[in-house]
């Protein structure tokens, strides 16, 4: 399944390097002759890159920093598509005030392809439906929205979705083959440069299943209502993904209840918080959730929090779907066929990390990581990444942190020592003051 924005005529498959267009590209921020573009730079010897990724690359983290310039020029990646001015003004209309629109797509189709599921199984019953997911994303007849799918199924079609955040061509394991990247770039303002930004395809499509489900139900097969729990975060150190995530699927319910909703139902939809990996608020959640009779929960938004609860979703015979969810683990996990994500895993976000940080001519590269599945997941990806385009083992250093520590001294101080070319920070809320430590140690993005 191809999709027909722009931004995804930038297509790169396999191992090879992402493509960087004229405009700048994502993350990059004007290059120097050492290979730098970042702040601070080791005491004026040499300018420093610095990159994130998904958990740190919005506006919110701009907001921890007062003083001009202090982000200018860092770089990262994150699962994004070039989402239309239209769809962007929509989100607004269900959710005001939007800063970011970090993974609203995802969540918008991880909701469309619920719902198709269970219109196409005829019964809102995940372990029924869950066998027409990975089906509904490639092979058939291209459709864009809900209404059109659903309208391919009433006339006994085979719909192939192709969401907003697109393309999905989903695996055996239920996640995208391949999957649209954002290259963001942090300005003088320490907020997002839009004009910077750029689009770029990891993956293959070619990875996508084979088989495509069973059947449809009937056409106006109708039943019990589809009942969709949310389990975002309202809270904690992911909070500044609620609100797009929020409102990715609230606008998804508005969309499938004006066209008529699932098996001639509307779609209801139960918002809960999934705090993050130190609180118990999850988990409660989704016990609300399972007593509300939901059908699928989507979410959680963090990796680890999705693996402290989804034992209990599958295992109560719910379907669970991320938006979010990064970490490489889920692709071989024990979910019964229950779990799926429209993110993509880091094996694809690490490439497209990594293929950025080699095309800015870094030789020796720091990676700070967060000490949870997805930090040391994507991590460790991004190394082998790095390594596979012809860095050596001694030119990577690779470190975890907590979270919650006091301070992140002693390992910036081990950055400083090994004085690399690029410093990945790999993390949520906890970076900014990481990315303060290294800009007060003279190695971070800062101007």
């Amino acid at each position: 399944m191809r999709t027909g924005t722009t931004a995804r005529s930038i297509a790169v498959t396999g191992a090879a390097l992402l493509a960087l267009s004229a405009c700048g590209g994502g993350d990059s921020g004007g290059d120097t002759a050492d290979g730098g573009n970042g702040g601070g730079g080791g005491g004026g010897e040499k300018q420093v890159n610095v990159y994130g990724t998904d958990g740190n690359m919005g506006n919110a983290l701009g907001e921890d920093f007062e003083e001009e310039g202090a982000l200018a020029g860092m770089k990262g990646t994150a699962p994004l598509t070039e989402l239309s001015g239209d769809f962007m003004d929509r989100l607004e209309g269900v959710y005001p005030g939007l800063q970011d629109y970090n993974y609203a797509g995802e969540t918008y189709d991880a909701i469309i392809l619920s719902a198709l599921a269970a219109q196409a199984a005829g019964t809102n019953d995940a372990n029924v439906f869950k066998a027409y997911v990975n089906g509904i994303t490639f092979g058939g007849e291209t459709c864009e929205d809900f209404a059109a799918c659903k309208e391919i199924l009433d006339g006994g079609g085979n719909p192939d979705y192709d969401g907003v955040s697109g393309p999905l061509s989903f695996t055996d394991a239920g996640e995208p083959a391949q999957a649209s990247f954002g290259l963001l770039q942090f300005g003088e303002d320490n907020t997002l440069d839009e004009d910077a930004t750029e689009f770029v395809i990891a993956g293959d499509e070619a990875n996508a299943a084979t088989d495509e489900g069973p059947a449809p139900a009937p056409a106006g097969t109708t039943g019990d209502p589809l009942i969709i729990g949310t389990l975002l975060p309202e809270t904690g150190n992911l909070a500044f993904l609620g609100p797009p995530e929020i409102a990715g699927a609230r606008l998804a319910v508005e969309d499938i209840n004006a066209a008529g909703g699932v098996l001639g139902q509307p779609v209801q939809l139960i918002e809960r918080d999934s705090g993050d990996p130190t609180t118990d608020i999850a988990t409660q959640s989704v016990d609300q959730l399972l007593q509300a009779g939901a059908n699928v929960i989507v979410g959680a938004a963090a990796s680890g929090v999705s693996l402290t609860v989804i034992d209990a979703i599958t295992g109560a015979g719910v379907m669970q779907i991320s938006p979010a969810n990064t970490s490489d683990q889920f692709t071989t996990y024990d979910d019964n066929g229950l779990y799926f994500r429209t993110a993509p895993p880091d094996t694809l976000q690490a490439r497209a990390l990594a293929d950025m940080i080699s095309a800015d001519g870094n030789s020796t590269v720091g990676i700070m990581a967060l000490n949870d599945p997805y930090g040391t997941g994507l991590a460790e990806n991004t190394v082998n990444n790095l390594m596979s385009a012809g860095l050596s083992e001694d030119a990577i250093v690779s470190l975890t942190y907590d979270p919650q520590a006091a301070n992140f001294d002693s390992e910036v101080q081990r950055m400083v020592e090994f004085n690399p070319d690029a410093i990945v920070v790999i993390g949520f809320e906890e970076s900014s003051r990481i990315i303060q430590t290294l800009n007060q140690n003279g190695i971070g993005p800062q101007r």
